[in-house]
This record gives structure tokens, C-alpha cells and sequence, in this order.
């Protein structure tokens, strides 16, 4: 459902995000999920950016996700050999841009 709400891009990280609906539960949690397709690599490649967007994710979507929003953080090829300092802030300005659609701004 995420793929129907904002979207930001850049090119280490790409990330949807979107407003739950009444009729889902509207607790106030933050909920992120993680992807990576097989134009990032091999299995090995696809875990490693997948863990490496977890790490991010959970040092920045305290401070920068909507409470009650689902998002989806997609890993691309870059991620994988991005440095960490390259992955926190394109996924810092991805958050941004998705926060700001999110509210109407």
C-alpha cells in the first residue's frame, strides 16, 4: 500500500511513504519496512544493503517519521557500497521530502 503514497528518491536510498487509513488501526507506531530488488545483486548484496538501510533507519525515523505513517525504504545498487555517511543523508532528505508531501506542505 505504501507504493501509492509519497515517494522520494535519490540515488543511494529511495523511499514511499503514506497515511494509514480509518479503517486500519490508528495506533501511533512508526512501521518501515525494508526492500531490495535483484537489480541490487546477489542474495549476499540484497541482505547487506538491507541491513544497512535497517541501521539507518533506526537512527534516523525517530526523529523524521510521522507517527501513525507506514514506510517502505528501497535499496539500490549504490547502497551497497554507499558509505554510511552517504546512505544517513540521502535517507535524511528522503524522510524530508516525504514528511512534507505527507503533511500537505
Amino acid at each position: 500500500m505504501a507504493a501509492r503514497g509519497r515517494k522520494s528518491g535519490g540515488p543511494v536510498v529511495g523511499l514511499q511513504g503514506r497515511r494509514r487509513d480509518e479503517n486500519e488501526p490508528m495506533d501511533q507506531r512508526i512501521r518501515i519496512g525494508f526492500t531490495c530488488s535483484k537489480k541490487v545483486g546477489n542474495a549476499v548484496a540484497r541482505n547487506r544493503a538491507r541491513r544497512r538501510l535497517k541501521a539507518a533507519a533506526s537512527q534516523i525515523a525517530s526523529d523524521l517519521a510521522i507517527p501513525g505513517c507506514d514506510y517502505v525504504l528501497i535499496g539500490r545498487a549504490a547502497t551497497v557500497d554507499a558509505s554510511f555517511g552517504q546512505i544517513m543523508g540521502d535517507l535524511r532528505r528522503a524522510f524530508e521530502e516525504v514528511g512534507k508531501r505527507l503533511e500537505g506542505k
